[in-house]
């Protein structure tokens, strides 16, 4: 069945090659994607939306590629462009001042929760292009309120599902339908308060385009969007050239489903081949019978949301970034779920995941590329604790809170800086979270504190940056918490190149009295009174580089800023402060930093060799894979991978793994003392020095995998 839409295609023909007015119209349009954003913010009753940026905009072709988006959230615009594609592929007549609303995951959305509408730009009878907006509403009913539903089996539970859906017809409300969505919810002021504001930003994208091809006709300002995309795909396609090729695999986890704490797997395995990207999850778990899965709208949403903020720096983001890139799975998976399989937690979970595993990969890549090797980076706040609130607020009327504060996790560190602290994903470029004084305003909540948590971020050369907390109570007599993340068993914030994982979610619950509970991963709902105190840490971002290869004078500034604690500043860093806790005691610090180095080896500290110092610099014949780990030919004219401390540890290949030393690693108490029963947790250092090249997380009943294969052929050529 083929879509009927009332306009005809606009032909090119026509189309001005002036550039100037070309990067006029080009920069209009980047700016009416920034006005779709002012709008859909000043008409919003949602704190979400107004305050926390969780939602997207964008302006599309007319096959439902998107040309622009805000950056806001970077995993909606391939789903937004899924419910275009599933309206010109059925059979919906849309004409002009029609909006399209839905949410259905296994039509294009990624919960239920992300509303999203679409409307078709036609200017004097013809198709321009589309306009779309998706935001997070806090509940669409379901079992349980913000519907989110732990106990979920089948999706049927999770709240109402749209398929695709006329809300506006001909530039006509139905108020039926509308009636219909906001009857499914315990908030519907605030829903549809929303709604109405996905209209006014629709409006303003058709109005705007309407005057811009009135200005500069429609076949320039089509050409133009054409010339966006394909910009863009030319942009990437060189920038992948520059990558080196070959194989790279990397694993995250997420526990609990809800119902059990089954780990889950979620196994991404990145071929780079000339100017192509092939993600394959072929190796994840199954779906889960609890609500972590995501749909396949889900798993293309994850991957952009990581590939266009790694590699489109200098980039347009747009449909032209993700050209390149494949994904394949076999339907049935934690991140290609099919119904009826509940999804409801989806962004947070599942499609998460997917996006750290992404970005892992993505950067092992330009840590390989001398070039690009300085914007390598550990994984960003691995995970988002969600935490829900609901009941009646001081006026006895219904209130629901969807806290956006979790947002505040640290960023991964980068070659060369540290990783910056409460910076959040790497899927909200530009994240943003309320004021305390607002959300105590707006909701009967009463902050005990919010604070940078210490010790959270992954210690390396380069420290990850710190997640922050909270500690929160009600100030009504009584309102319900929904409470639940992955990543209080799993360090998702993983470090690269011998960096440790940022700090696990940490959630408490203090009930009257003062007895405290660990609340674990997924506790669900439960009462809450202003007696009782609910506190959370949120992960911080991985390390990069060996810790004991941090300046100690970096780690005193880290113990006199409150950042690192003098435990951990020994423990971690192995730097031994004076006792007034001052100074740098070097040569303590040096007994220690080689008796831990000694440790990993299992040999008395007499019999190693201390390593050189770390030199980012460029590597002659070859290329640096990582801190200590240089990829070059030897003596033989064979390509082998050595430690910078002359340990040869491959030939022939970059499973360098093979003549690294072994170890079972202690992660620091703030990212491993709550480690779930089925991982393990192996540490891989040079033979010779001790030096950590590398922290594998895995399952306990696995081998870690050699994570890096790369094309030595394309080494050669990387490295002129």
């Amino acid at each position: 069945m083929t879509s009927m839409i009332d306009a005809t295609p606009i032909s090119l023909d026509g189309a001005s090659t002036d550039p100037v007015i070309r990067q006029v119209v080009r920069s209009r349009l980047i700016a009416i994607t920034d006005q779709m954003r002012l709008a859909l913010q000043s008409v919003s009753g949602s704190p979400t939306v107004t305050e926390a940026s969780d939602f997207f905009t964008g302006i599309y072709l007319p096959d439902g590629d998107f040309v622009t988006m805000g950056h806001q959230v970077t995993f909606e615009a391939p789903p937004v462009g899924a419910l275009i594609r599933h309206l010109l592929s059925g059979g919906m007549k849309l004409k002009d001042g029609d909006r399209i609303i839905g949410n259905d995951p296994f039509v294009g959305a990624l919960h239920q929760n992300d509303v999203q509408m679409c409307a078709p730009l036609i200017v004097d009878g013809e198709l321009l292009g589309w306009a779309g907006v998706m935001a997070h509403e806090t509940d669409l009913g379901g079992m349980d309120f913000a519907s989110w539903s732990p106990k979920a089996t089948e999706v049927w539970q999770e709240g109402l599902r749209i398929p695709a859906v006329k809300l506006v017809d001909g530039g006509e409300l139905r108020g039926d339908v509308l009636d219909m969505i906001l009857t499914a919810s315990r908030l519907p002021a605030q829903v549809g308060l929303d709604i109405r504001a996905f209209i006014a930003t629709l409006n303003v994208a058709s109005d705007r385009l309407a005057e811009l091809s009135h200005r500069y006709g429609k076949p320039t300002v089509l050409s133009v969007m054409h010339a966006m995309v394909d910009d863009a795909e030319v942009l990437a396609r060189a920038r992948l050239r520059e990558l080196p090729d070959g194989v790279v695999h990397t694993r995250d986890f997420l526990e609990h489903d809800g119902h059990q704490n089954i780990l889950y797997v979620i196994d991404c395995v990145l071929t780079k081949h000339g100017d192509a990207l092939h993600f394959d999850f072929s190796g994840s778990s199954s779906q889960a019978q609890g609500f972590v899965n995501c749909s396949r709208a889900g798993l293309a949403g994850g991957v952009a949301g990581a590939v266009i903020p790694t590699l489109g720096f200098g980039i347009p983001w747009n449909e032209g970034m993700l050209r390149p890139v494949e994904i394949s799975a076999p339907d049935g998976l934690v991140c290609t779920a099919i119904a009826p399989a509940p999804v409801g937690s989806a962004t947070v979970e599942a499609v998460w995941t997917v996006s750290n595993v992404v970005s892992a990969a993505l950067n092992r890549l330009l840590l390989a590329t001398p070039r690009y090797a300085h914007r390598a980076q550990a994984v960003n706040s691995g995970t988002m604790a969600t935490f829900n609130l609901s009941g009646r607020d001081r006026h006895d009327k219904v209130f629901g809170l969807h806290l956006m504060d979790p947002l505040a996790g640290g960023f991964g560190a980068f070659a060369d800086h540290d990783g910056q602290n409460a910076a959040g994903p790497i899927n909200a470029p530009c994240p943003s979270i309320a004021d305390v004084e607002i959300n105590e305003q707006k909701n009967p909540l009463f902050y005990h504190y919010r604070r940078l948590a210490p010790d959270t971020g992954g210690a390396g050369r380069r420290r990850g940056g710190l997640g922050a907390e909270i500690g929160l109570t009600v100030s009504v007599p009584k309102a319900e918490a929904l409470v639940m993340t992955h990543g209080a068993e799993v360090p998702n914030s993983v470090g690269i190149g011998g960096g440790l994982p940022g700090g696990l979610i940490h959630q408490r619950f203090t009930r009257a009295g003062g007895v405290q509970t660990n609340l674990g991963p997924k506790p669900g709902s439960f009462p809450i009174t202003p007696d009782d105190l609910f506190e959370v840490t949120w992960q911080g971002g991985g390390g990069l580089g060996d810790p004991l290869d941090r300046a100690p004078a970096d780690v005193l500034a880290d113990v006199r800023y409150g950042v690192v604690g003098a435990v951990a500043a020994l423990e971690a860093y192995g730097v031994v402060l004076t006792e007034a806790g001052d100074e740098v005691d070097d040569e303590a610090t040096a007994v220690a930093r080689r008796g831990i180095r000694a440790a990993r080896l299992g040999v008395d500290p007499a019999a190693i060799q201390d390593p050189g110092p770390v030199d980012d610099g460029p590597i002659e014949g070859g290329v640096r894979l990582a801190d200590r780990l240089v990829a070059t030919t030897g003596e033989s004219g064979q390509w082998q991978v050595r430690t910078t401390d002359g340990a040869v540890l491959s030939m022939g290949s970059t499973r360098w793994r093979e003549g690294a030393h072994r170890f079972e690693i202690t992660l620091p108490p703030a990212a491993g003392d709550h480690l779930h029963a089925d991982l393990a947790v192996t540490g891989w250092a040079c033979p010779i020095t001790g030096a950590l090249l590398a922290v594998d997380i895995h399952p306990r009943d696995e081998e870690p995998f050699h994570d890096l294969d790369l094309d030595i052929t394309s080494l050669a050529g990387a490295h002129r």
